[in-house]
């Protein structure tokens, strides 16, 4: 597919630096006019027709009047060895909305447009700067929430994800030359066709292509975080398990139940795994209708949560309202937490399947490493950590299209093994390369294309 690039007299600016006051603000130009509208505005030693590419020069800003906006830095930086591949121009200005606001109004009125959310980077890509998948990476180093999200979403940045997937469209490119050059000469002097070869070839496509796959879970948990919800009946610990895993008292501690009445969210960072941290209403049977309610959000978020910590009390016997929250609690995603461990335990430590079973004793801070290294283990236990190639897949879209490239392989070795016509072999060749190609833009609709960028942050 053959994207067209912006055109050429369509300049944009916007602001590169986040709203509010600040040091520094960046104001970011792109396009064929931009060192036009630099040099209408700037005044210092050296103007910038004058200026070296990727050096920063003093001067300030002014109106058409002469009157001085700011003291700045200014830097050119001309195609195309820039972000967008176009002449890209930063102006370095004090940081401050309002004065943000004139610099980018003297821009406006000289005749440049406010860029879209993420139109830089869409303009490189479609200048060839970066491909879709590169493009993605610059939003998800942005919004990274872990040491190790940040180190994924770099590694996509320089193209790790990008170059397996060049090698396995490479791969199936040449099978399919091969299958179309015995489609279109069936009587040259080709040689018979070696299935075998051809077999072998595209099965370690797809096996390559499926291990790939296996690094989706821990890659999504580190880009996105997980969610892990604090389940159990009141006053079995909840809230204090909650502020103990903080570090801090965040939610509501007393002795009355049914103190916590809605969810309580809360973000934390576990060795380098974002979490969002869910406290739930106490579950037990009630006539009061707002502790009705909660107790139904806790169900539902007992549903939808990536792990689910049940407390129970370990030195008491199990109660009714305990049963109504082990009967919420997912058994292949929970893990029990027996708190008050500091006390005799009342029932056997593993009368429940659930994943695991970890003593806490939350009023002297004992059990809770081990219950952060139950909750880590479970997103990245071992061979999470796993990457083929350096790579770790992490978006959603990538594993989608993966997984249409294996369907269309799958069919096309049933259809190899059934001996159908190589018309239907290639035809489920070029399937699978489509699918690759919507990971780095090659074959990915533009209203995909639209919905991606208009993610990012404007200036970006």
């Amino acid at each position: 597919m053959t994207r067209s690039a912006p055109p050429a007299c369509d300049t944009i600016v916007a602001p590169a630096t986040p709203p509010g006051e600040g040091g520094v603000g960046i104001v970011r130009l792109s396009g064929s006019r931009a060192e036009a509208l630099l040099a209408a505005a700037f005044r210092g030693r050296t103007a910038p027709p004058a200026m070296v590419s990727h050096h920063l020069y003093h001067g300030r800003l002014c109106r058409r009047d002469g009157t001085p906006l700011d003291e700045v830095l200014a830097v050119i930086m001309r195609a195309p060895h820039s972000y967008t591949g176009e002449d890209v121009v930063e102006v370095h200005c004090h940081g401050g909305s309002q004065l943000l606001r004139c610099i980018l109004d003297l821009f406006l009125a000289e005749g440049a447009r406010l860029a879209n959310p993420g139109e830089f980077t869409q303009r490189a890509f479609l200048n060839g700067r970066l491909d879709l998948a590169q493009a993605e990476a610059v939003a998800a180093l942005i919004g990274a929430r872990s040491e190790q999200a940040a180190r994924i979403a770099l590694g996509q940045l320089e193209g790790r994800l990008s170059q397996q997937i060049h090698h396995f469209t490479t791969e199936l490119r040449e099978l399919l030359l091969l299958l179309e050059a015995h489609i279109d000469f069936p009587d040259d002097d080709l040689g018979t066709l070696d299935h075998q070869a051809v077999s072998t070839r595209a099965a370690a496509v797809h096996a390559a292509i499926t291990e790939l796959m296996l690094t989706f879970d821990n890659g999504r948990a580190l880009r996105e975080g997980v969610s892990v919800l604090i389940l159990g009946r009141p006053n079995v610990g909840k809230s204090s398990l909650l502020n103990a895993l903080l570090g801090e008292a965040r939610a509501i501690v007393t002795e009355i139940p049914g103190t916590t009445r809605d969810t309580v969210e809360e973000e934390l960072v576990l060795d380098g795994l974002p979490l969002r941290l869910i406290d739930t209403a106490g579950v037990r049977d009630t006539t009061d209708p707002i502790e009705q309610e909660g107790v139904r959000r806790a169900r539902e978020k007992a549903r939808a949560a990536d792990l689910v910590l049940l407390v129970l009390d370990g030195s008491q016997p199990l109660t009714a309202e305990d049963r109504m929250a082990v009967a919420m609690a997912p058994p292949e995603r929970t893990v029990l937490v027996r708190n008050k461990s500091d006390l005799p335990a009342a029932e056997e430590p593993h009368s429940h399947p659930f994943l695991s079973h970890v003593a806490v004793s939350v009023r002297q801070g004992t059990g809770l490493a081990e219950l952060q290294a139950a909750i880590v283990a479970h997103f990245c236990g071992p061979g999470a950590g796993d990457t083929v190639g350096g790579v770790v897949l992490a978006e959603r879209r990538h594993r989608d299209a993966l997984s249409g490239t294996l369907t269309a392989l799958e069919r096309f070795r049933a259809a190899q093994a059934a001996g159908e016509p190589y018309e239907c072999l290639a035809f489920e060749l070029r399937e699978a390369l489509a699918a690759l190609g919507q990971i780095t833009g090659e074959t990915t609709p533009d209203a995909i294309l639209e919905q991606i960028f208009s993610r990012f942050c404007i200036g970006k």
